[in-house]
């Protein structure tokens, strides 16, 4: 949940100090845009192989690397120059970070028994959407009393302290760690197939991205990143210049609220899937949660655009970013479920198609309000991407065997 918090507060601070870099750095919304999809760019490229990495190395040191470099070059933020340097370094923050997700839904298929996947998935995502939440607010403050150079600095440091206790306190396998006792071991265990190693070939690639499940989670969650890179990106500039709220205690609490929403979501929406899953089995526990959340976050979405009320417009908006989070446990378990021992590949594939929406987003949405002259179009793009995205839902199969040997169901 650490991780989970910190990696949020480094990611959104970059959205509330937009305004402010576009000024002193000379920059148009456009090239904002580009800057915000640079980050997500080289999270896609390297999302797979640092997944593969985990699988293979482990994630206790993986982790410890991601975040150490990440950090590093938050601090760098605070020294960006122009576009082309500002470029630059979000683009290996990006690098740095891919992979995150997939080491962490790794290391929850070693430390967690099978039907708890779910709900520690939602838990993980409530501290990284709780942090999110809070960041508009803490980075409003400190730019009340210090320069936007000043908020990467002391956001990246953070890092730091988390990969020392990370590196000195966990271990890869349960079995490894002093503190964790033979029934503790054996619960975790309990039902889990047996691990049978196998190298990831090019066959067993090929059936990785042949899987009508593989493909079907990688198209929802391309329209779930696509959605939520809309709301810690260009949220904030939209509330203002169109919904006209400029107090900054206000703006910071509407700005925050599709984060603040998902709080709540993520835990409650991991807790339902696990339920659900028990009692009618995984493939439709999982896409009732998976499907229905997502058709809610578009239907809120459009209405908040459509409605004149401003307040009831960023409340309606902040509740379809909460419902869009509602899904995250079902759509990370099916990973770990569908993965096995290659768990942390399956999540970085599905990951990855999430950041390439989520690349696209900033780009999509700049370009759109610059044409058009407003945020109608975009923001209904929006919600219908995350209405098809529910229909994808039909092709997932949590139970599917991706590889004929060494699974276990």
């Amino acid at each position: 949940m650490l991780l989970a918090g910190i990696t949020y507060l480094d990611r959104i601070c970059i959205s509330i100090t937009a305004p402010y870099m576009m000024q002193d750095l000379g920059l148009n919304k456009a090239q904002m845009g580009y800057v915000f999809s640079a980050f997500t760019a080289a999270y896609a490229l390297f999302e797979i192989p640092t997944g593969h990495w985990g699988d293979k190395m482990g994630t206790r040191r993986v982790l410890t690397r991601i975040v150490i470099w990440w950090s590093t070059f938050t601090i760098f933020t605070a020294g960006a120059f122009n576009y082309a340097s500002l470029l630059a370094i979000r683009f290996l923050f990006g690098a740095g970070e891919a992979g995150a997700w997939p080491n962490v839904a790794r290391t929850f298929s070693r430390w967690f028994p099978l039907h708890e996947r779910a709900t520690v998935q939602g838990i993980f995502f409530m501290g990284a959407h709780l942090a999110g939440g809070l960041t508009p607010s803490l980075v409003t403050i400190i730019l009340g009393y210090f320069h936007w150079r000043t908020v990467f600095v002391l956001f990246g440091s953070v890092g730091f302290l988390w990969a020392l206790y990370w590196w000195r306190w966990f271990r890869d396998e349960p079995a490894d760690h002093p503190e964790v006792g033979e029934t503790e071991r054996e619960l975790i265990q309990r039902g889990r197939p047996p691990v049978v190693r196998h190298e990831l070939n090019w066959a067993r690639w090929k059936q990785l991205l042949a899987s009508p499940s593989v493909v079907g989670l990688c198209a929802m969650y391309f329209t779930q990143s696509y959605g939520f890179m809309f709301y810690i990106t260009w949220l904030p500039t939209y509330l203002k210049t169109v919904r006209g709220f400029e107090d900054p205690a206000m703006f910071s609490i509407l700005a925050g609220l599709p984060l603040t929403f998902s709080v709540p979501a993520d835990l409650f929406g991991g807790l339902t899937s696990d339920r659900m899953s028990r009692r009618y089995g995984l493939r439709t526990g999982r896409a009732i949660v998976g499907g229905g959340s997502l058709f809610l976050a578009g239907l809120l979405l459009c209405a908040g655009v459509a409605v004149s009320n401003n307040y009831l417009a960023a409340i309606l908006i902040g509740l379809g970013g909460g419902m869009s989070a509602f899904l995250l446990g079902a759509a990370w378990s099916t990973c770990l479920d569908l993965g096995g021992e290659h768990a942390g590949v399956v999540s970085a594939a599905m990951n990855t198609a999430g950041q390439v929406g989520a690349f696209i987003c900033p780009i999509v949405v700049g370009n759109m309000v610059e044409y058009f002259s407003n945020w109608t179009a975009p923001m209904y793009l929006t919600g219908i991407l995350y209405c098809l995205g529910a229909l994808c839902w039909v092709r997932i199969n949590p139970a599917e065997k991706l590889w004929s040997e060494g699974r276990v169901h």
